[in-house]
């Protein structure tokens, strides 16, 4: 059992009392972000923009997800801190991050500010992040209570942001995750005027990511709206490994997969049974002598039988040899909203709205944000192994499939 993300939806608002939103967020499954900027002069719209043009170059090869979030961070901090340098208009300008990438079995995290993240498990909501904050620390220290952190002076106060320095101490973990968890990213104009139990009961009464996204907004600018509000919410459910019997298969990737042409001429080549052979019927005594017209009635008959069932005897075999080569392979196509979707089986549709696939992994990508050529070069429904398809996908939702 592998995850994978089943539902997700961002929504920002721009709050009751600022007139500019200066939050951004990013959503590009597996990958998701809030970045909650600062600075006069829309220098914190400049500096949280700065991260979601990191986020969009996609994670690094070759690393893994907690050592490639934290690398991205890092990478963030220095382009804003190089731009508040240059740019007088820029200067002081800085942003937080809070960041998540579903794995296979958990969730990496990388984290700087104080937008929060927290896993909503069997009704229980979990703060998973720690405010760098003033009051934050005091509350560690326990020289405050949640309460009285809430309404501190000070509360705005940050102590760690991407921007000011020229370097950046990144809080880089990772948890556990099961199917059904839902994960909350947000900025602190909704953890500010919305408490932590209310957050839970609302994620508990919406099926609906959407809705539940926009519920935490209303009554976040219900109870003041003092900032800009940003949520990203994402459920994770888990998809089956591959069956024993395609775990058999030999494994291939790209340009050795077989090919639609390859697979029909194989399972066109499955061994049909004999036909069982005609029995003479056994006579206990002579029979009586019938006219030759009505002779070959019975003969013409039985023939036809038999036929009939050597026919059905080879469509059986070829129907299963070719559900269980369908089995080992993959191809990539598009849903029924145009979105850019993994299947597994071959890409045939028989009489009677027989399929001779399944959907395995449905992306975020809609097919229309593909160039032409790309386009027409993925979606050509080239058979591929598993990890072949998956690996192109995930490559295309992160924005790393060139040409």
């Amino acid at each position: 059992m592998i995850l994978r993300v089943a539902d997700f939806v961002q929504l920002t608002d721009t709050g009751r009392e600022r007139r500019s939103n200066e939050d951004n967020a990013f959503s590009r499954p597996p990958l998701f972000a809030v970045a909650d900027g600062m600075g006069g002069a829309r220098a914190g719209e400049v500096a949280s923009g700065i991260v979601v043009e990191t986020l969009e170059k996609g994670m690094p090869d070759e690393v893994g997800p907690e050592e490639g979030l934290a690398g991205l961070t890092r990478e963030a901090n220095q382009r804003i801190h190089q731009k508040a340098t240059a740019e007088e208009e820029r200067a002081g300008m800085g942003t937080t991050l809070t960041a998540a990438y579903v794995g296979d079995d958990e969730v990496a995290f990388a984290h700087v500010g104080d937008s929060r993240a927290y896993r909503l498990r069997d009704g229980k909501l979990e703060q998973l992040t720690n405010d760098h904050s003033l009051v934050g620390e005091l509350v560690r220290r326990g020289k405050l209570t949640e309460r009285q952190a809430e309404e501190h002076p000070q509360r705005s106060v940050i102590t760690r942001a991407l921007g000011p320095e020229a370097a950046v101490e990144v809080d880089s973990f990772s948890v556990d995750a099961r199917p059904g968890d839902v994960f909350l990213l947000c900025s602190d104009g909704l953890t500010s005027m919305v408490e932590a139990d209310t957050i839970a009961d609302i994620l508990r009464e919406h099926d609906s990511m959407d809705e539940a996204a926009r519920r935490l907004v209303d009554v976040a600018n219900e109870n003041g709206g003092r900032d800009n509000i940003t949520v990203v919410l994402f459920r994770v459910e888990g998809v089956p490994e591959a069956s024993d019997a395609a775990a058999e298969q030999p494994t291939v990737v790209g340009a050795e997969a077989p090919s639609a042409e390859e697979v029909r001429s194989a399972t066109a080549a499955a061994p049909a049974a004999e036909a069982p052979a005609e029995r003479a019927p056994r006579r206990t005594a002579p029979l009586p002598p019938r006219a030759e017209a009505e002779a070959p009635r019975k003969p013409r008959r039985s023939r036809r039988v038999a036929s009939l069932l050597a026919v059905l005897t080879v469509v059986v075999l070829i129907g299963v040899g070719a559900w269980i080569g369908s089995r080992a392979v993959f191809f990539v196509g598009t849903n029924s909203q145009g979105v850019v979707t993994v299947y597994r089986g071959l890409p045939y549709d028989l009489p009677a709205g027989i399929h001779l696939y399944e959907t395995y992994y449905t992306s975020g990508v809609p097919a229309s944000e593909l160039p032409a050529d790309r386009r027409k070069r993925i979606l050509d429904h080239k058979l591929r192994s598993k990890s072949d398809a998956s690996d192109l996908v995930r490559k295309l939702e992160l924005g790393q499939v060139s040409g």
